[in-house]
């Protein structure tokens, strides 16, 4: 996979991960050009098995994604190229795809963009430089994209609302309190901490990472008792797969379960299994 002469977008590959950035000035509008490359972007990610993580992130510190073109109101023509192209279907088919998604915000992110961001597994931002809107009922709508599906899910029905029917922007800070994004970071340590993020969720071993994705989206959809059936399901195969046995071999003899090595058993894993550079190096 190239993932190269795209407009809107510019994707690099790094032991599992790819970081894809939004550049499309002056606003990274979510218009036809850039839901063009998004379109073409999934159906070449999808059949690439080396991409294990999906980090989108932009270029423009003041805008990470843009709202919906507002012509496809005002204007029928670009309305029905809409509705002929890729773009109705394009974020129900990012829900579904199998890698992990991470969202890296940096600057404002409303409508259509913010749907977009809904969409994909995990958000972090940078304090005091990352907002979020839906401003949608403000000019005479709704958010039309799943806003009003994904948002109570996220937020709760009261939250919301607030951030619907309010139509206003929402600070990283408050984000983080409401749901909306997993963690709110200083803007110097955003970069650093989703990458290694990213990298170790690589790291892992693809089967235990899909099962594990699937036993948590199962909660969402199934009473706890059927939940608990689907999770043992998804779980005993791992039990006597290959990985499962050599990465337990390898951390009992480097000192699991004694006091040493509990004291810092994540740092004892990375060691043997961690994320590398690009150059091979272990990750830190």
């Amino acid at each position: 996979m190239g993932y190269d002469t795209y407009e809107t977008l510019t994707v690099r590959r790094e032991a599992g991960v790819a970081f894809v950035v939004f550049d499309h000035p002056p606003l990274n509008l979510f218009d036809e050009a850039l839901i063009a490359d998004l379109d073409r972007f999934h159906t070449e990610v999808r059949a690439d098995d080396t991409v294990r993580v999906i980090v989108f992130e932009s270029a423009n510190p003041e805008f990470y994604l843009g709202h919906g073109d507002m012509r496809l109101v005002v204007d029928p023509a670009v309305a029905q190229g809409f509705l002929a192209g890729p773009g109705p279907g394009l974020l129900a088919r990012y829900r579904s795809l199998e890698q992990v998604t991470i969202a890296k915000v940096a600057g404002s992110v409303r409508g259509s963009g913010h749907e977009f961001l809904l969409t994909l597994d995990m958000r972090f931002a940078a304090s005091g430089q990352a907002w979020f809107g839906q401003p949608e009922v403000s000019l005479g709508i709704l958010p039309g994209g799943g806003g009003t599906q994904l948002l109570p899910r996220l937020l709760g029905r009261s939250r919301a609302l607030e951030m619907i029917l309010g139509s206003d922007l929402l600070d990283a800070a408050t984000a983080q309190r409401y749901g909306l994004v997993n963690r709110a970071l200083p803007a110097a340590e955003l970069d650093g901490f989703v990458e290694r993020l990213a990298l170790r969720i690589a790291s892992h071993p693809w089967p235990a990472v899909a099962a594990a994705r699937k036993a948590v989206d199962a909660a969402a959809v199934l009473p706890l008792a059927d939940g608990l059936t689907a999770e043992g399901e998804l779980l005993w195969p791992l039990f006597t797969g290959p990985a499962a046995t050599e990465r337990f071999t390898v951390a009992l003899a480097a000192g699991a379960q004694t006091r040493a090595g509990e004291l810092d058993l994540e740092g004892l894993i990375d060691e043997r299994f961690g994320p590398t550079t690009a150059g091979g190096v272990r990750a830190s």
